[in-house]
Order: structure tokens, then C-alpha cells, then sequence
């Protein structure tokens, strides 16, 4: 079965921890204006600019101009891409947690 695909774009985006916050809030808000997303994360409108940008670029967010303000939207369809990819190992963990666990057992008992 081959790998699915999910471009370098989406990851180098998501790999980031202020651009993940910005994905979040934008998840759990509609339409978010730039200054009320700078404020929640706590960052300045240039660091924020620049997070925008490559959100933009992986297109997981839109910008629209809404008078004098600029306003961000959530575009969830390229995370699909990286839920599919990282779906490959949801079967890895559990069976590599019961080996671990299974382990330790086995050595608390030899002493």
C-alpha cells in the first residue's frame, strides 16, 4: 500500500508550536481578526506576519479584508493529507506500549 501523500508545505507549517496555537485558535473561531489572533498568542504583528505567510503558503488559512482589518479563516483540507499520513502509525504506539509494559513487568519480578 503506498504512502499517502502530504507536502513538505503542510508539515513545515504545522512543525512550528505558535503556528499550531494560531491553526487552533482559528479552529475554535470562525473568522478571526489579525490583531485579536496576535493578542491571543501573545506575539507581534511582525513574527505574526510572517507565521501567516506560511500558513498561507501550505493554504491552511485564508485572509480577507474586511475594511482597514484583515481577517483569517482556517482552511482544514490540507490537514486531511497530514491526518492520512500520520494514520500510518495510529496501530505502531499501542502494540510498542504493551511490549514496554510487558518488559518492565518481567524485570520488576526478577528483583
Amino acid at each position: 500500500m503506498p504512502r499517502p501523500a502530504a507536502t513538505e508545505d503542510v508539515f513545515r507549517a504545522v512543525a512550528d508550536p505558535t503556528r499550531r496555537a494560531a491553526l487552533e485558535i482559528l479552529g475554535r473561531r470562525r473568522d478571526v481578526p489579525v490583531t485579536a489572533l496576535a493578542e491571543e498568542l501573545g506575539v507581534g504583528m511582525p513574527m505574526l506576519s510572517r507565521h501567516l505567510a506560511v500558513l498561507r503558503a501550505a493554504g491552511l488559512v485564508t485572509e480577507r479584508r474586511d475594511g482597514r482589518q484583515r481577517r483569517y479563516r482556517i482552511e482544514p483540507e490540507p490537514l486531511r493529507e497530514l491526518y492520512d499520513w500520520a494514520a500510518i502509525f495510529r496501530d505502531f504506539w499501542p502494540e510498542k506500549i504493551e511490549n514496554l509494559r510487558s518488559y518492565l513487568e518481567r524485570t520488576s519480578n526478577d528483583t
